[in-house]
């Protein structure tokens, strides 16, 4: 049977879009609350809400809820690609594989971080949606390298206020088309929903505030290998910003990327990778500093560049 669930919208949501703020507040994928949205199943009092209206802060939106999952919340799912890289008993550092998503949704019937971490045995922090038990952060299926989870209620509540106040250091690295000049620089451009395509980002001047700092570690012909900072934490910010400073990221043809160099040197999905995490431990405050190496098919794509010019 279906629930009905009434929500206040919190001054940090305040005139954001319906379904992004009700996926952060329910904890369900943006596609689950559009299609609520589609179907009239979102309400304020007694109007019907849709999908590019924005809500304040202080409205209480009724929500029929969908189904809830038969089964487990999260199906252990063995990795065998998906390495530890740190780990304690307050939380876990993984080095996620190209192909892998955080956590369970809708849709998705590949293997996950916190299956593969179900599966090891490793205990999770039952804070957060039942599917996304121990998120803190995630990455994009197609991207790879270092994602932290909770496995304590005290680490999970203090993660979150520490990503939230940009108390921890990531950094990427990133292949982008063309040399960046100059070699070292900060793109501080707002952004928000593509206002035409709902499945992309753009920049838009009513977005929000979004800032990246990059500096070059090596120019190649015709690319340069970037390692890139981010001050703010937005959906596919990296790649927002990089296309629209005209640097699309090698392999990430959704945001303008070159097909034909892409193929050329083997690159089959965006070239980005969160490569260190630097931050205080939640609980014990002493400092903590990981690396992640690339993968294969990164590495490989390096390779096949050649006549490297150093910036």
């Amino acid at each position: 049977m279906r629930e009905s669930k009434s929500v206040e919208i919190p001054e940090g949501l305040d005139n954001e879009r319906i379904d992004s703020a009700l996926a952060r507040i329910l904890g369900l994928s943006r596609s689950v609350i559009v299609k609520l949205l589609d179907s009239d199943e979102v309400n304020l009092g007694h109007k019907v809400l849709g999908k590019s209206d924005k809500v304040l802060s202080g409205q209480i939106i009724t929500v029929l809820m969908p189904e809830p999952p038969s089964g487990i919340a999260i199906p252990p799912t063995p990795l065998e690609d998906l390495t530890i890289v740190y780990q304690d008993t307050d939380l876990v550092i993984v080095n996620k594989p190209v192909g892998c998503a955080a956590h369970p949704s809708p849709g998705w019937t590949g293997p996950t971080v916190v299956g593969a971490l179900v599966a090891a045995g490793i205990p999770l922090s039952p804070s957060g949606p039942a599917e996304r038990q121990g998120i803190v952060q995630r990455l994009d299926v197609g991207t790879s390298g270092l994602m932290m989870v909770a496995k304590t209620e005290a680490a999970y509540l203090k993660l979150k206020d520490m990503f939230r106040n940009r108390e921890i250091k990531k950094i990427y690295h990133a292949l982008a088309q063309g040399h960046l000049e100059p070699a070292v620089g900060t793109i501080d451009a707002p952004i928000d929903r593509h206002p035409k395509e709902d499945y992309k980002m753009a920049v838009i001047s009513e977005g929000k505030p979004s800032i990246t700092h990059y500096e070059v570690i090596e120019y190649y012909r015709s690319v340069s290998l970037l390692k890139v900072e981010l001050e703010t934490g937005r959906t596919h910010q990296i790649r927002v910003h990089m296309s629209a400073i005209r640097h699309p990221l090698v392999g990430d043809m959704t945001y303008g990327a070159d097909p034909n160099l892409a193929a050329e040197i083997g690159v089959k999905r965006p070239w980005l990778h969160a490569q260190a995490l630097e931050f205080s431990h939640p609980i014990s405050g002493l400092p903590i500093s990981v690396s992640a190496p690339y993968p294969g098919d990164l590495t490989d794509s390096l390779s096949r560049l050649s006549d490297a010019v150093l910036p």
